[in-house]
């Protein structure tokens, strides 16, 4: 199962950081945490690469590998909000971490925010990129939960599915229609897990510093503590803790 950490430079998304700070082996530094767990690679998946430059430097520091994904917001000509979905594209070298920057500048050309799928598939090398789908706000979560209709474009490259289990409702059935998708179009899944916060008892800050980035939550609603209406918070599996023992 793949540990996909995501830091505080993905804002309101993680309190993991990229620190080097340790204070008696509690660091929610994510290259503390992975060090400590004996992994010898951190597969980063941001929201940004405001925080690249850090990650590489940290990780070259310590010997370690890096292995950087954008998540971004993709679409097709003329589409809406409605319509959009995530994807998350890896550098796989030099050349992919220039590419992924060209990613990026796209995606924030647009009032949406997000890139067409053929903008992307005009940047495209196999060679250097590969991409994936996530399990959570891909067309496939998005078409299940929210009916949309949305099935992008992915000729011109063969990506990877990622497959979660953390616990929230909806997971079981988002899962079958990945194998599903997978199996029709036959493509490979990988079992992931993505990591917000380190210990199950860290979800109450996690859920704290949600609320102070968003004065909205779901359905446009305001969030208080006591009423989050947060997407994703009915779970407290999206940390180190879970994947260790899932491994």
């Amino acid at each position: 199962m793949i540990p996909l950490f995501k830091s505080h430079f993905s804002i309101g998304k993680s309190i993991l950081t990229l620190s080097e700070e340790e204070s008696a082996g509690k660091s929610d530094g994510i290259f503390n945490i992975a060090k400590n767990n004996g992994l010898t690679e951190v597969v980063l998946v941001e929201d940004s690469l405001t925080g690249f430059l850090e990650a590489a430097k940290r990780s070259g520091d310590l010997g370690m590998q890096l292995v950087f994904g954008l998540r971004v917001t993709a679409c097709d000509t003329h589409s809406t909000e409605k319509d959009c979905h995530k994807v998350v594209v890896f550098a796989k070298d030099d050349e992919g971490c220039k590419l992924l920057n060209k990613v990026y500048t796209k995606a924030f050309e647009r009032e949406l925010g997000a890139i067409e799928m053929d903008e992307l598939a005009s940047i495209w090398n196999d060679e250097h990129l590969k991409l994936v789908i996530p399990f959570y706000d891909s067309f496939i979560f998005n078409n299940t939960m929210s009916f949309s209709n949305c099935v992008p474009d992915f000729n011109f490259t063969s990506p990877t599915l990622f497959i979660e289990d953390n616990h929230l409702p909806f997971d079981t059935l988002i899962k079958e229609r990945v194998q599903k998708f997978a199996s029709k179009k036959s493509l490979s899944t990988e079992a992931a897990k993505t990591i917000y916060y380190k210990n199950r008892d860290d979800f109450e800050a996690f859920q704290t510093y949600k609320c102070t980035c968003n004065r909205t939550g779901w359905g446009g609603r305001a969030v208080s503590i006591q009423k989050p209406n947060l997407d994703h918070c009915g779970s407290r599996e999206f940390c180190v803790e879970s994947w260790k023992e899932n491994v």
